[in-house]
């Protein structure tokens, strides 16, 4: 009789330890506060390494997250609507830039808010924007140069 009480008790308190840990994971990853606040759309270049559910961030601070993207088939360019938090206000010459934390790290859309007196509303667009760097290209660029020119020099 003692043991199956003593098992009990163990049994509850890591019920509610798995409990706590869920509920931190949930409330961190901000996967409850996802859907919510108004949607601006921007378009970009190019968006390697977004995704729906990416973070958007002002001043490293978590503001919104990406909740769809799709191509323009006019420009090919990629649409990408966001959900901003309700309590952040943007002005309409607000900035959107992908970026990532690091080399290797997750990629997110930086907002940077201009100095308009005119603020964005539900649905509106976000006119400037930068799209992903392409790290890649850039080293290539860079290795390959000088045999680009040892080949137009004729050496």
């Amino acid at each position: 009789m003692h043991n199956s009480l003593v098992d009990t008790i163990i049994g509850a308190v890591v019920i509610g330890i798995a409990a706590v840990f869920f509920f931190f994971a949930y409330s961190v990853s901000g996967a409850g506060t996802g859907q919510g606040g108004y949607k601006l759309t921007a378009e970009f270049e190019s968006i390697d390494g977004i995704n729906v559910g990416s973070d958007i961030r002002m001043a490293g601070i978590k503001v919104g997250t990406v909740t769809a993207q799709e191509l323009n088939a006019e420009s090919f360019q990629a649409i990408v609507t966001m959900a901003i938090d309700n309590k952040i206000k943007l002005p309409d010459d607000t900035t959107a830039k992908v970026t990532s934390e690091g080399l290797l790290g997750a990629k997110f859309i930086v907002l940077d808010p201009g100095g308009s007196e005119t603020m964005l509303k539900d649905g509106d667009d976000i006119s400037y924007t930068q799209g992903a760097l392409d790290l890649w290209s850039l080293v290539n660029q860079f290795l390959f140069k000088d045999d680009d020119e040892k080949k137009t020099d004729g050496n």
